[in-house]
């Protein structure tokens, strides 16, 4: 009895073994359609609903199941439910779209979350798509590719960052630039460049982009958040958009080594592009001129500049023992000197561009285990350089590793190196003559400008005079000229820990660290060294009294002028450094409640530091020709003392800021989204009140998948024609600190000297620059946004996505002016206020799809348009009508004006209306202010429509990719090319063959007479009269365009072969960047509708082919 006993309690016991012999289980859920994880899957035990649970922000899951016989339910939002057997092994579920909408991921920086559980605007772009291979700047390659960012490429040189904006301008004197952020660490500048100062040339905005450094091979993809609920995270950081760039990360399995080669070569412009004025022409032109007094020998031998007629007087008047004089001054010798020139036909483009082949090369190894996970990656990039004087090396480094300690700690570790060896043309900053209304650079010699600008007359090997002292290009390139060393360092650590199941906590933390630093070399014989001395080596008289780089001693009046460089020549340094801290902490829970409710909420807190240091430096009498040693004159230190110069400066900037934050999300079903996201920070920059220095801003945003719904799945019809179907709304208070340069939360005062007549009566002091502004606040943003998402056709061949915004901003930093309370008339407060409001939509479309031949196609569009409407600016004539536009109240941001023509008179002067209502030639005010409504408006300088047109065709293993970009709806200045005196060294466009020369022209043409000396010296200010015609409305043009941006062919080599050679991909690619202007206004006649041509260090973005070998291993 007690034996059956025993055997009954064993077999009980055996039988209910399986109840307590629980099975752990874990896994990842993935999209079929991109393999990227899925946030908030369902996974639930079947049979036995009640236990399950929803996967993390990896998209991974772990739970217990009775056995290993048991069968999981797994499903999600617009996903298809699959029924997988466990395994003890980890297990990768994979589910289909239901309604093949495209679902991808969105990466905030600050977290991860579904697109379908997303309420904002956003584009995701993948980095294979959107590369521009050849072209190095990352930047760039977004022009055309996401709906309502504008990519403004206004200089193409290497460093300088294009003007992107997003949705428009937000600020009237802020940059209005998006905010760049790598791996979750905002990436700030070195130094603050205004969207204005872009378009300068000037050498600072070789260091304007904040992510040069980046390898564009080492990025995954581009995140562009747009609206208020997108950006809302971030803040007052954030009013002008965020885009997020991802970088590669290693993933489980086999290791994997991947090289990257391309080789481009740029094409170098051509004449044939341009109606500037071939030899023979310009000859024609020179003759008038010469008829006119102006290439008389009289008029020519001390004149500043002169080229062909002022070398030939030269000659006449050189006399060597040897050889006799350098020229016969006989008519015949003279003509035939003139008749080589004539034909000379000098290609400045081909001379000074070459077609020299860049390469860029990265190789890249990735991989890991279970546990672990690595990329790392180095890439070499040498540019010969497209112009004389300029070339870059880039070396950049990447690599980063994640390592799981536990099933529920994660550590990631970062960092991403570059340094950047550039060199390029010596330039000094682009000046303004308010009262000439003149924009010009001295001793400009930027390869572009010079051979657009410069007479096809002259010999290049030939020595001719600028700025009174001998001149040529190549040699003034070789000793004169800016070496850059950018060394840009980020060191970043990430901890990630589950405590339970549904909570992640993460901490960041990155420290980054750039300097930049910029070394002008101004040589002993360069001719901007060599114009200190003219008229006193070799001396002078005529030169010396007229010669405006020499110095004159105001204390004695009998002093004649003196050189302050006697020897050697000038060294400039200017350095930038930026060390930044940031430091984020984040808690995410998620939750799933009966497969129908998700919720989700993030909290977190942010610690940002940002310190700046610039340095400048002038060395004065440098002596290269001798090791370097200064050679010192007390001259130099009077005249800067009494003209209250600076030969040296130390200017530091301490930004700080600490923001708490918190996001929620709620899901129906799948069906209802309901989102909400406030933010709560401060910064040292603004006003001392607790409300201007601390500012909450917020979201709240909504949508409806309305394909969710049982009545419309259940509608045959409806899911065929459209099975994809959202609809999104969103209300947001977002912000911006305002300008760099405006931060006077308290009294601003600066040292300065006050002007002594003696040098011995020199003392220092201390003035007020700005009064306190203790209520300087941030400039606010509020924003509506309703968009749509739609799919049409079965299998969603086509994809609809718009939006619409209305956008107020106020609280935007403007001018105010005082009775001159504490000293100052004007300071920057928050006083000024704008609107604006768009459309855009994004629609990609399959066309065909067949086994061997595929056909898809993505148009971009949007229109946006803005008006300040309250602003006290007081622009003057001048800055309305310069080319970068200017603010007034009523009109755009960025408002071009022109000062209208009315036609020639009867000596073919040009004449205009000025402030006065009245016609005339030369009696206009440029820095009048209160009288400009007789200008007229043109439209704005920023374009209000921009887009992207793209195809690609796939057949087999090959791709034809065809991408245009456009933009229309802004206006811009023509290139200011008439005068009132021009020199033999300048070349005229073709327009010169239709100017006035016979009285009685004033009615056929607009073309100014080309004047004569007695009429210079009759008008005064005949300079006003020509620099009032080329801002007048007869010299604009519409800047719109399309552009075909690239053209490329990829053939990915046959798997068969590459399983040969050990292989994993290979494959080739020819690519063309920048082909041509399919549209273009005619009157630019070549002039770049993107490109300001301001000299200094700008140049156009090349026209360009590209080889890409690419393989792994």
């Amino acid at each position: 009895m007690r034996l059956k006993k025993i055997v009954i309690l064993w077999t009980i016991a055996l039988l209910a073994l399986p109840v307590f012999a629980q099975v752990k289980v874990t896994g990842v859920v993935v999209s079929a359609e991109d393999g990227l994880p899925i946030i908030g899957a369902t996974v639930l035990l079947k049979g036995k609903t009640s236990i399950g649970t929803a996967t993390d922000l990896d998209g991974r899951f772990t739970m217990n199941v009775p056995s290993a016989d048991s069968h999981l339910l797994v499903s999600y939002i617009g996903m298809n439910t699959k029924d997988v057997k466990v395994s003890t092994s980890e297990m990768n579920i994979v589910l289909e779209p239901n309604s093949q909408v495209l679902q991808e991921v969105v990466v905030t920086g600050m977290g991860k979350m579904d697109k379908r559980l997303f309420t904002g605007a956003t584009t995701q772009i993948s980095a294979e798509t959107a590369k521009l291979d050849g072209v190095a700047d990352i930047s760039r390659s977004l022009e055309g590719r996401s709906a309502g960012v504008s990519v403004q490429n206004v200089s193409g040189t290497f460093g300088t960052a294009p003007k992107i904006r997003v949705r428009g301008a937000t600020s009237i004197y802020g940059a209005s630039k998006p905010l760049w952020v790598v791996d979750g660490v905002v990436m700030e500048d070195a130094v603050e460049v205004s969207a204005d100062q872009l378009s300068s040339g000037d050498a600072v905005t070789l260091i304007s982009s904040a992510i040069a450094g980046l390898n564009a091979d080492d990025i995954e993809s581009f995140q562009i958040l747009k609206d208020g609920s997108a950006t809302s995270i971030y803040g007052a950081r954030a009013m002008a958009g965020v885009i997020v760039v991802t970088t590669k990360k290693g993933k489980a399995g086999s290791t994997r080594v991947s090289y990257t080669g391309e080789f481009t070569t740029r094409l170098k412009p051509s004449y044939s592009e341009f109606n500037i004025s071939n030899s023979q022409e310009q000859m024609g032109i020179y003759k008038e001129m010469e008829e006119k007094g102006w290439l008389e020998f009289a008029s020519i031998a001390s004149a500043s500049n002169s080229g062909v007629y002022g070398k030939m007087y030269q000659l006449i008047d050189s006399y060597d023992p040897d050889t006799g004089y350098g020229l016969e001054h006989t008519e015949a010798a003279m003509n035939a000197y003139l008749r080589q020139a004539e034909y000379r036909n000098t290609d400045w483009f081909d001379k000074l561009f070459s077609n020299a082949l860049m390469q860029n090369h990265s190789v890249s190894v990735a991989g890991g285990t279970d546990k672990g996970r690595f990329y790392t990656s180095l890439s070499v990039m040498n540019d010969p350089g497209w112009t004389a004087a300029s070339n870059v090396r880039r070396y950049t480094f990447n690599a980063n590793a994640s390592y799981d300690i536990s099933k529920t700690l994660r550590v990631s570790i970062l960092t991403s190196d570059s340094y950047r060896d550039q060199k390029a043309p010596g330039t000094l900053s682009q000046e303004t003559d308010p009262v000439s209304g003149e924009v010009k650079r001295g001793f400009d010699i930027n390869p572009y400008s010079y051979a657009i600008n410069t007479s096809r007359t002259l010999d290049p090997d030939e020595f001719y005079t600028r700025n009174w002292s001998s001149f040529n290009i190549f040699h003034e390139l070789d000793n004169n000229y800016i070496d850059i060393g950018v060394t840009d360092l980020k060191f970043q650590a990430e901890l990630n820990w589950r405590p339970f199941e549904g909570l992640e906590l993460n901490a960041l933390g990155a420290y980054r660290y750039q300097s930049s630093v910029q070394e002008h070399h101004v040589k002993d014989h360069s001719n901007q060294a060599l114009a200190y001395r003219a008229g006193i080596d070799p001396e002078d008289a005529t030169i010396r009294d007229i010669n405006p780089y020499l110095y004159t001693d105001p204390n004695d009046p009998t002093a004649l002028p003196q050189t302050v460089l006697p020897k050697g020549g000038i060294y400039y340094n200017d350095t930038y450094t930026v060390s930044q801290y940031d430091f984020r902490g984040t808690a995410t829970y998620n939750k799933v409640w009966n497969t129908a409710h998700i919720f989700n909420i993030m909290a977190g807190l942010e610690v940002n530091s940002t310190d700046r240091n610039a340095i400048n430096f002038q060395g004065w009498g440098f002596v290269y020709d001798n090791g370097g040693i200064p050679f010192i004159n007390p001259d130099l230190f009077d005249q800067f003392s009494q003209e209250n110069s600076q030969y040296y400066g130390n200017t530091w900037t301490y930004r700080r800021s600490f923001a708490s934050f918190a996001n929620a999300t709620y899901s129906y079903a799948g069906r209802y989204v309901l989102n909400g996201t406030i933010r709560y920070e401060g910064t040292n920059k603004l006003g001392k009140a607790r409300s201007s220095r601390w500012l909450p801003t917020w979201n709240v945003s909504t949508a409806w998948n309305a394909h969710e719904e049982s009545w419309y799945r259940e509608n045959e019809m409806l899911n065929r024609i459209l099975p994809h179907a959202t609809l999104r709304a969103s209300y947001s208070l977002t912000a911006d600190s305002g300008p760099d340069w405006v931060s006077n939360a308290t009294p601003v005062y600066d040292p300065y000297r006050p002007w002594r007549p003696l040098y011995s009566d020199q003392e220092l002091g201390l003035q007020l620059t700005d009064i306190a502004n203790s209520e300087l606040t941030y400039e606010k943003k509020h924003e509506v946004n309703i968009g749509v998402d739609l799919g049409f056709l079965p299998g969603n061949r086509i994809n609809l996505s718009g939006d619409f915004y209305i956008r107020n901003n106020f609280d935007l930093i403007g001018e105010i002016y005082t009775q001159g309370v504490g000293g100052v008339t004007m300071k920057y407060a928050n006083v000024a206020s704008m609107k604006s409001h768009g459309v855009e939509f994004t629609l990609s479309t399959r066309n065909i799809q067949t086994k061997d031949f595929e056909w898809t196609t993505d148009w971009t569009f949007s229109k946006t348009k803005n008006e300040i409407t309250e602003l006290d600016a007081r622009s003057n004539v001048l800055q309305l009508v310069s080319g970068a536009g200017y603010a007034k109240q009523g009109y755009p941001v960025r408002a071009l004006f022109s000062i209208p023509f009315v036609g020639l008179n009867e000596e073919g002067i040009p004449m205009i209306i000025n402030e006065d209502g009245e016609v005339t030639t030369t009696d206009i005010n440029f820095q009048e202010f209160e009288k400009t409504d007789f200008l007229k408006y043109e439209g704005p300088t920023d374009p209000t429509i921009t887009g992207g047109f793209g195809n690609i065709f796939k057949w087999k293993n090959f791709r034809l990719n065809v991408f245009m970009t456009y933009s229309f709806g802004n206006k811009i200045r023509l290139n200011p090319i008439f005068a009132a005196s021009y020199d033999d060294l300048t070349a005229m466009p073709k327009e010169f063959k239709n100017r006035w020369t016979l009285p009685g022209d004033e009615q056929y043409t607009t073309i100014p007479v080309i004047a004569s000396k007695r009429q210079y010296k009759e008008y005064d200010y005949l300079d006003r009269a020509y620099n009032a015609y080329n801002y007048s409305t007869e010299r604009i043009a519409d800047g719109g365009f399309i552009r075909l941006k690239e053209v490329s062919l990829t053939y990915d080599l046959p798997k068969s072969f590459l399983e040969k050679i050990k292989f994993s991909s290979a494959s080739i690619k020819v690519q063309a960047t920048n082909l041509c202007l399919l549209y273009a206004d005619k009157k630019l006649n070549g002039q770049d509708p993107e490109f300001f041509n301001a000299g200094g260090v700008a140049t156009p973005t090349p026209k360009q082919f590209t080889f890409t070998l690419r393989f792994s291993l």
